[in-house]
């Protein structure tokens, strides 16, 4: 399983932090998401697929392998 993040749509509102942080961060500067890694450990594949779920712009997307 991989994710991909758009930093064109994301508003910068963290609930993919909050869901997974193992996996997701925001930059500094305008707080936008930032990928860890596109690569998903099995143990992080729920809480990225709710990160994604409760994305309000839509910018995250699972790719499944």
């Amino acid at each position: 399983m991989k994710v991909t993040a758009d930093r064109e749509v994301c508003i910068g509102s963290g609930n993919c932090v909050l869901a997974a942080p193992q996996v997701f961060d925001q930059d500094e500067d305008v707080g936008l998401v930032v990928l860890l890694g596109p690569e998903i450990a099995s143990e992080n594949a729920t809480a990225v697929r709710d990160a994604v779920a409760h994305c309000p712009s839509s910018a995250l997307r699972i790719v499944e392998d």
